[in-house]
């Protein structure tokens, strides 16, 4: 497990004099590994011959000191079970490291769409990621960057980071991994207490409702969503939206074809995001 920036980079020039022609693929994570991580590598391993994965607890993701404090730290576990999966590169820097300056770094802005959805809420979060996200790419320089596709306005505002700041790196995702309730697998869902789990089970069905009804149009879509949450008091609704997956801003009315339908909920005290591919008809 590397720490330092000079290290990684001494590390990386050996792999590629070692295997000039070999790929490198770039996993970035915060920690806490779980088994959606799990299938991120090995669709990373189907990808390249060289897997790079970070794991950095990025602050600039979080809205307090107290809740970057909070995040669950799984340092040991994450050691272990990255070497059992054969990850070739694993780095794993202290915050200054990455962030010498703090929360004062140069910073990659998301724009108006870092604002929406995700970014309403918490509107330092994707500046902060794509931040740190940018910090790795130039770091590593990887021929592919692997992402789930739980968080589907990340991926969309890093492949358009990617775009516009002209990183030569492909950007592959990863369907999101679910348990036998229909969960995305998360952190933060595994903080859940058993009593609270049925109630967050609930998001999946309200996106299942959405998907069902989505040859209806989109009033019919969210308000099948809408009518799966109703009576569960654990849950608090933050958004529930419809977007075009080519621009990520809302459908209009009337509109068809392909879409995604985002959702997000607070449910005794974890916040749980999740979403769906549908067809408005």
């Amino acid at each position: 497990m590397i720490s330092t920036i000079d290290g990684l980079r001494a590390r990386l020039a050996e792999v590629r004099a070692t295997a000039p022609e070999a790929r490198v693929a770039l996993i970035s994570t915060i920690g806490s590994l779980h088994d959606g991580h799990i299938d991120l590598v090995h669709r990373a391993r189907e990808l390249a011959d060289i897997v790079v994965v970070s794991v950095f607890v990025n602050p600039l993701r979080f809205a307090s000191p107290a809740d970057f404090a909070a995040y669950p730290r799984t340092p040991d576990e994450d050691a272990r079970l990255l070497e059992s999966l054969g990850v070739d590169v694993v780095f794993a820097p202290e915050t200054k490291e990455l962030l010498p300056d703090g929360s004062a770094t140069t910073k990659v802005t998301a724009g108006d769409l870092g604002l929406r959805y995700e970014g309403r809420s918490r509107p330092f979060y994707f500046d902060g990621l794509l931040t740190v996200e940018a910090k790795l790419l130039h770091l590593v320089r990887p021929d592919v960057a692997v992402y789930g596709e739980r968080d589907r306005q990340r991926v969309f505002l890093v492949r358009r980071m990617v775009r516009d700041l002209f990183f030569d790196v492909e950007v592959a995702t990863v369907e999101t991994v679910r348990g036998d309730d229909g969960l995305p697998i998360s952190t933060r869902v595994g903080m859940l207490e058993d009593r609270d789990l049925a109630a967050a089970a609930l998001l999946p069905a309200a996106l299942d409702a959405a998907a069902a009804n989505a040859d209806r149009g989109i009033d019919a879509c969210i308000a099948a969503a809408q009518s799966a949450l109703m009576g569960e008091p654990r849950i608090r609704l933050e958004y529930l939206s419809v977007v075009d997956p080519t621009t990520f801003l809302p459908v209009d009315e009337g509109s068809t074809g392909p879409a995604l339908a985002l959702i997000a909920a607070t449910v005794a005290g974890h916040r749980l995001i999740d979403n769906a591919e549908i067809y408005l008809g």
